[in-house]
């Protein structure tokens, strides 16, 4: 009987670890970041572009595995609403949209490499409010099972491993698509995705108003 309960616990803890996969990269939208990343990205070497897109997958996680462990309490301690998390990161990634629509150049810099993977990349635009809010929640579910609550978090846990380690793989082999495209086709991405990201930018802070005048 033990052997049958412990079964059934591994494999809700394996459904809980693909519905936790399958939402995030829903959420975060690997093709959808992918023109933004090269836009960033074009202007470096292309061993350093691929550098730059494992360095911003271990961003995301660190930011994801930190919310996931602590975020509920930051929040709280911090007495920040989950709209001011959205709103702040709308702006921030309305301020990158407008230097890509404008085609404000920075010279590449050790700094900038920094910077890049760090915002906007890494955050907030994989681990943005979307990812760091459906993680949490996703938290609530594993700690509310009064059996195999520790199975679920190892789920969760390693759910978000994979997850990231697939976005690391996506992003550094969008690279080569560089090469391809060569610098007017870079131009063009990166036009594009100003204008997609400022789209995103402006739906986070209309969905941050929207929450806040409805509370």
């Amino acid at each position: 009987m033990n052997a049958l309960n412990g079964n059934i616990a591994t494999i809700s803890a394996l459904t809980f670890g693909i519905q936790v996969f399958v939402t995030l990269i829903v959420i975060i939208d690997p093709p959808g970041v992918m023109p933004i990343f090269l836009s960033l990205v074009s202007k470096y070497p292309i061993e350093e572009q691929r550098r730059l897109a494992w360095k911003t997958a271990s961003v995301s996680l660190l930011v994801i595995i930190v919310f996931a462990l602590f975020g509920q309490f930051i929040l709280d301690y911090l007495k920040i609403s989950l709209p001011a998390l959205q709103g702040a990161g709308g702006l921030l990634l309305l301020l990158v949209a407008l230097d890509l629509l404008i085609g404000n150049e920075r010279s590449p810099s050790n700094d900038s490499d920094v910077n890049v993977a760090l915002v906007p990349l890494g955050t907030p635009l994989l681990a943005g409010p979307g990812a760091i809010v459906a993680t949490i929640i996703f938290v609530k579910q594993a700690t509310s099972e009064t059996s195999g609550s520790a199975l679920m978090m190892s789920a969760l846990l390693i759910a978000i491993i994979v997850l990231h380690v697939f976005l690391g793989l996506v992003l550094a082999y969008s690279t080569g698509i560089i090469k391809i495209i060569k610098k007017s086709g870079v131009t063009l991405i990166a036009r594009v995705a100003g204008l997609l990201l400022a789209a995103i930018a402006v739906q986070m802070i209309a969905d941050s108003v929207r929450a806040f005048i409805s509370a």
